[in-house]
């Protein structure tokens, strides 16, 4: 099938940092291609489904194809998606290349992806959401493997200080960067029902579209005001 990027050769690993958005989409990739292998890739209506679930997400949110088509375009930049269409398809789908990005066996790759879609987790909380993805170790072999992800040369993961009030310690994915005060406090998570979150999305168009714009925009009142003069000059008066 013909591929829409072109994956880089010979060039390093650069920082990745990933907003809200686009860890949803990532995340939401990673988890259909282990659950739904057959309709794995998705196309972008079936992805944004898949982000506003209201199970197995925290929070759940209300993002509109604007948003997850741009986080798409987002991470497609950062070359963690990549677009590509059959000889047959009738639509663009959408697919991760987390593990060229980030190579972790499959079991820390679903654990990077349930953190990215529900929030700081427990490691025992962890080991369960996964067995839907990737076959499970025991509850010490999943403490060593996020243990093994939070001393990489690039940390994926920390282990968060135990809050008053709580019988273990979570853990939070740093592919969004350093953990927010909700999830150093654990006032985040999966627990506690919410409203969807609505994601507002700023666009900024480049100059020169906004001179083709503003061209166009001129061109349509030029052509109403002609409108109007020809039916006065024919008589009309509606």
């Amino acid at each position: 099938m013909p591929d829409a990027d072109h994956p880089a050769q010979d060039a390093p690993p650069t920082p990745v940092t990933l907003d809200f958005v686009e860890a949803r989409v990532l995340g939401c990739l990673v988890e259909k291609e282990a659950t739904t292998p057959d309709a794995y890739p998705l196309s972008l209506n079936a992805l944004v489904n898949a982000c506003n679930q209201k199970n197995n997400r925290a929070p759940v949110t209300d993002l509109g194809e604007r948003e997850v088509e741009g986080a798409l375009d987002r991470l497609r930049g950062k070359r963690l998606v990549t677009a590509f269409s059959g000889a047959n398809a009738r639509a663009i789908k959408y697919r991760h290349r987390f593990g060229e990005r980030f190579p972790v066996e499959p079991l820390a790759q679903a654990m990077l992806a349930e953190l990215m879609l529900r929030g700081p987790q427990t490691t025992a909380g962890l080991r369960g959401n996964c067995e839907r993805m990737a076959a499970v170790h025991d509850l010490a072999g999943c403490e060593a493997l996020l243990g093994h992800l939070a001393e990489r040369a690039e940390p994926l993961v920390r282990k968060l200080p135990r809050q008053a009030g709580q019988k273990e310690a979570r853990w939070v994915q740093l592919l969004t960067g350093e953990p927010s005060v909700e999830e150093l406090t654990g006032t985040s998570g999966a627990d506690g029902a919410r409203e969807p979150l609505k994601v507002a999305v700023a666009m900024t168009l480049p100059p020169e579209v906004e001179t083709r714009l503003a061209a166009l925009e001129a061109e349509v009142t030029a052509l109403k005001t002609e409108l109007v003069r020809l039916r006065k000059s024919l008589g009309e008066t509606n």
